[in-house]
């Protein structure tokens, strides 16, 4: 069967990486976290100090970043590596989420990550989530969701999986965290988040993860028929 590449852009805490997974598996897909490529990177500039406002301190750190996937023996699933040493856990903590819409909105960060993405789904048969995925990254997938969910439905989802691993973090928190990365994506000079003029919309506000994958296995049979010659 024609392996195509699948792109899932949207706001954060919709349940892009849980449904780009949930496709990866089914598939038989590579899944790419491009979040978790920039989430990596703010850890790295957070713990050596990097001005992200210094152009020129931008680009020396970025050589000496080595970011890839590699898959947990125990789950099979794909988990972030930064110069050799698993960061999944401590790329997840607020510090880095409070930071990253800052990083990520960086030119050079940007340019950096786009041009390993790309080199990533030149097999095809990838699913990547992410803000710029459909629109910068892979202009030319085959097929492209955009989800959205309602916003007191994503702080409440996002609030419950950071206080499962810090009992101390409010909903107000979240909240605000939410919204400032909202407006950060939408609202940044290098490729903001926005909707493909050919994605489809997803809004999850009211589906069950069961419903949603077999909507979006629906979506993904047809792609993969309009697109086979």
């Amino acid at each position: 069967m024609k392996k195509i590449i699948i792109t899932i852009d949207g706001y954060s805490s919709c349940g892009k990486s849980t449904l780009a997974k949930q496709l990866a598996k089914q598939l038989g897909y590579v899944y790419i976290d491009s979040g978790a490529m920039y989430r990596a990177i703010t850890l790295y500039f957070i713990q050596n100090r990097v001005d992200w406002a210094d152009t020129k301190a931008v680009k020396a750190a970025l050589k000496n970043v080595t970011l890839e996937f590699n898959p947990n023996p125990v789950t099979g699933q794909s988990e972030m590596y930064l110069n050799g040493e698993n960061v999944e856990h401590f790329i997840r903590e607020m510090i880095v989420a409070e930071k990253v819409s800052e990083v990520a909105a960086v030119k050079e960060v940007r340019e950096f990550a786009v041009a390993q993405q790309q080199q990533m789904g030149n097999k095809k048969g990838l699913v990547m989530d992410g803000r710029d995925i459909g629109t910068v990254v892979f202009p030319q997938a085959e097929l492209k969701i955009f989800m959205t969910a309602e916003p007191a439905i994503r702080v409440e989802r996002r609030f419950k999986e950071l206080y499962a691993k810090n009992k101390h973090v409010t909903i107000e928190e979240v909240k605000e965290n939410l919204e400032l990365r909202d407006y950060i994506d939408a609202n940044r000079e290098i490729s903001p988040l926005r909707k493909a003029e050919d994605a489809i919309i997803l809004d999850n506000s009211q589906l069950s993860m069961g419903d949603q994958l077999e909507l979006v296995m629906q979506w993904v049979e047809d792609a993969i028929m309009a697109h086979t010659s």
